[in-house]
């Protein structure tokens, strides 16, 4: 049988670690065929190898049934592959059209032809439903939209098969949604795609076939319609996954966020948070739901320090500490899971062991008289690797040198490990697998039982619902309802974040 893609026995090393070991993969023309594994299992390895980006040490890639040497991404672009990197490749200054055609200009007497460009744009972006204003700058268009321009970039070089990086990462559901009908529509167009990811609804939602991989090993590659999601995270991460649920008994403590009149305004002086009122308990889980763009991120940067507000108090245990800088938020009790880990939670070119002392290495045992005890933070580090299952060949690699779940794992176990009083986690599964999934929603539900405070922020409605004592939702800068998750569901949320109260009535 001739596939799209095989790729026969293909073996990837680097200093310490066998990243993929001896993998086969066959993709089927026109299939959307799923790459499923843990966090560094080596899927993107695998896939970076048949883009060019990597070379194997050992074994053979076809395309279309013939054998491919593939040195470099323009080798794979000419033989018709792309890729759709989980971080975007784009340039933010750039319009939407200027960042597809670079590369591969159309000219007129030797100079871009902009209006060509656009017409160009807009003619593919209708023809597979992918709309974008090829005149927007980048920096002015939704994350969404992004990824969009990134599968355009592709298909504009005449790509048939195409490679998704964990896709859904930094998505929203309904673009999630957006997302899979897209991927459809090209299949429909007949295109084949590799989907990597570790989110077993999108995977039941529009894979026919997945390969899954565990440690660099294949395991199996089974029909969708022939397995269930209990049996494919099973083999994913080698035993029986179980969901983590809020049952321990709601008994709120004292306050230890409380929030008033707190007024915002975004990177271009947009008030985004307006008149805010909360409070965070110890003893409790705080879930904030909501559509994003609507003031989250705003909201968790004034509590962390890192944005400025206009009026209004943010007290923590009883201080108050609005406007305060970051580090003094820390030195108060607060622990910070960002939601853009690369930006915001890692130094990419700090170690690990240096990333995981990044708010203490000034104090005891880290430093002595104001010199790095490097043994101390090393040991420190390989506790925090061993329990959060980093997968590294050591605490000395880079934190760019991991996979975006393993980075993840770095942030949470940081933050958690300090147990602080207020623990702010935004997205904290994002990018992450079933299993570590699990492990993350097991220590905020331990840190709770600690009588610590936890601040949830996620877009994914079943942790939220999962996790959460109380649910605020908030919609255009205002919380328009707190709920209990006992009270309420996905449908009812939905209305809400779409800024509908109860009773029908426009917020």
């Amino acid at each position: 049988m001739s596939y799209a893609i095989e790729m026969r026995q293909i073996r990837k090393e680097f200093p310490g670690i066998v990243a993929n070991d001896n993998i086969t993969l066959q993709v089927e023309d026109g299939e959307i065929h799923a790459l499923f594994g843990e966090n560094g299992a080596g899927k993107s390895t695998l896939m970076n190898v048949l883009f060019g980006l990597y070379q194997p040490d050992r074994g053979e890639i076809y395309v279309h049934g013939e054998k491919a040497v593939i040195h470099d991404p323009n080798d794979a672009t000419r033989l018709g592959i792309g890729m759709v990197h989980q971080h975007f490749m784009l340039i933010d200054k750039f319009t939407v059209a200027e960042n597809i055609v670079l590369g591969r200009e159309p000219k007129k007497n030797g100079v871009l032809d902009m209006k060509e460009a656009v017409k160009v744009v807009r003619e593919l972006s209708e023809k597979y439903g992918l709309d974008v204003d090829p005149e927007k700058k980048v920096e002015e268009i939704t994350v969404g939209m992004q990824q969009r321009v990134e599968i355009l970039k592709t298909l504009y070089r005449g790509s048939d098969i195409l490679i998704f990086d964990e896709p859904t990462a930094v998505l929203t559901p309904i673009e999630i949604q957006e997302l899979i009908e897209i991927m459809k529509r090209l299949v429909h167009e007949g295109k084949s795609i590799i989907l990597i990811t570790h989110k077993l609804k999108e995977i039941f939602e529009c894979c026919d076939r997945a390969t899954v991989i565990r440690r660099g090993k294949n395991i199996d590659t089974v029909k969708i319609s022939d397995t269930n999601p209990t049996e494919l995270a099973s083999m994913m991460v080698g035993r029986k996954v179980h969901v983590q649920v809020n049952d321990a008994p709601y008994n709120p403590q004292g306050k230890v966020l409380e929030i008033e009149h707190l007024n915002v305004a975004d990177a271009r002086k947009v008030e985004v948070i307006k008149d805010l009122n909360l409070t965070v308990h110890g003893g409790e889980i705080l879930g904030i739901a909501g559509v994003d763009g609507n003031g989250q991120t705003e909201l968790i940067e004034a509590i962390a320090g890192l944005r400025k507000t206009k009026s209004g108090t943010i007290k923590l245990n009883n201080q108050d500490v609005t406007n305060q800088r970051t580090r003094k938020m820390i030195e108060a009790g607060l622990g910070y899971i960002p939601e853009d880990r690369q930006k915001h939670g890692l130094v990419l070119d700090f170690s690990i062991a240096e990333n995981m002392v990044l708010q203490t290495y000034y104090q005891k045992p880290y430093a002595q008289m104001g010199i790095l005890q490097n043994k101390v933070i090393a040991k420190k580090a390989k506790k925090l690797i061993q329990e959060f299952d980093v997968r590294t060949p050591s605490e000395k690699t880079h934190a760019r040198a991991l996979s975006g779940g393993n980075q993840q794992k770095v942030i949470v176990a940081r933050e958690v490990d300090r147990s602080p009083q207020l623990l702010i986690a935004a997205q904290p599964t994002r990018g992450l697998d079933v299993g570590a999934i699990e492990f993350i929603h097991g220590k905020l539900i331990e840190e709770k039982k600690k009588g610590k405070a936890v601040l949830l922020v996620s877009f994914e409605l079943d942790e939220i619902l999962h996790l959460s004592d109380r649910i605020a939702v908030i919609y255009e800068g205002y919380i328009i309802d707190i709920v209990s998750p006992k009270e309420t569901n996905e449908n009812e949320l939905g209305l809400l974040m779409a800024g509908r109260k109860k009773g029908g009535s426009e917020a």
